[in-house]
């Protein structure tokens, strides 16, 4: 294309960039590709999961600022721009039954104000492709949930010079993708590898899980585009470990080697969900279509 590729990944929290396509998003900045990711929430109700700061006073005071920090880094390490929505955290409800979500928070703001906010940053930015998660936010999170409505509404209103005047010039992104790399056959393709090494797997209660479960009753995304993205595997690790509140760095996240992920799986996986430009699937980059176009 005559103009610089630009890729827009929306986010519910920060460290979900680095979970979610990071290295995908480092291969296409080394590429010379635009990346903007946007993160909805400033992730003030996460919980500590890294075991070595459990007991951090100092960060349990602000752990929103403690995350901005760490965000920073993180975009620092994937070389992506960044820009906060600037919503609050609605935090996971847990018990039976579940506690109502907190007043301000992320997931009870109406969609006129969010989605509204995400499309003054589309039409600013002005994306060829975003990423963001599919109808069940990939696990059950209000914020995750949230960003996916937000992110599909904004995808079209930004397009349509009569939704939102204020927000700046109409934009039509070209392609809309869903976050797909956590898939069963990931899973168990790294589970069976490390039986077989006679290595414990991270993945076992997982598969146990996914083996006790009802026929049909967790929908799989079908896979529609392969990054292939393994070199920059390590980035991606560097930039979630720039998230110490959220990590643990002996945790199942970095339970397969590298060398074996690259061999076995070496791609971030996509679903494409909606798509203005021609383009064949099964896919190989994001940009499908978009390339060839001058």
């Amino acid at each position: 294309m005559a103009e610089t590729l630009r890729l827009m990944a929306v986010h519910a929290h920060p460290d979900d960039e680095s979970s979610k396509g990071a290295a995908s998003m480092a291969r296409y900045v080394a590429e010379g590709v635009e990346v903007l990711v946007v993160s909805c929430t400033g992730g003030e109700r996460g919980d500590v999961l890294n075991p070595r700061l459990k007991e951090n006073a100092q960060l349990k005071r602000d752990m929103g600022e403690y995350r901005r920090h760490e965000m920073a880094e993180a975009a620092r390490i994937l070389g992506v721009q960044h820009r906060w929505l600037g919503y609050v955290d609605s935090g996971l409800p847990e018990g039976d039954p579940l506690p109502p979500l907190p007043a301000g928070c992320f997931a009870l703001t109406p969609e006129e104000f969010t989605v509204d906010a995400l499309v003054h940053v589309v039409r600013e930015f002005r994306p060829h492709v975003m990423t963001t998660y599919d109808e069940s936010g990939g696990y059950p999170h209000p914020d995750h949930i949230m960003t996916h409505t937000v992110s599909f509404a904004a995808f079209h209103a930004a397009a349509d010079a009569d939704r939102f005047p204020n927000a700046g010039p109409a934009w039509r992104t070209s392609k809309l993708y869903y976050h797909a790399s956590f898939s069963r056959d990931r899973m168990r393709t790294f589970h069976e590898a490390l039986l077989a090494q006679g290595k414990e797997s991270p993945f076992a209660e997982w598969m146990q899980r996914i083996a006790e479960e009802e026929p049909g009753k967790r929908r799989e995304l079908e896979i529609t585009t392969r990054v292939q993205c393994g070199e920059f595997f390590e980035t991606r690790d560097r930039a979630l470990l720039a998230h110490a509140t959220q990590i643990d760095p002996d945790g199942w996240f970095f339970g397969v080697p590298l060398d074996l992920q690259r061999e076995l799986w070496p791609t971030e996986d996509y679903h494409l969900a909606i798509s203005h430009v021609p383009t064949t699937t099964p896919e190989d980059d994001l940009f499908a279509g978009l390339r060839e176009q001058s």
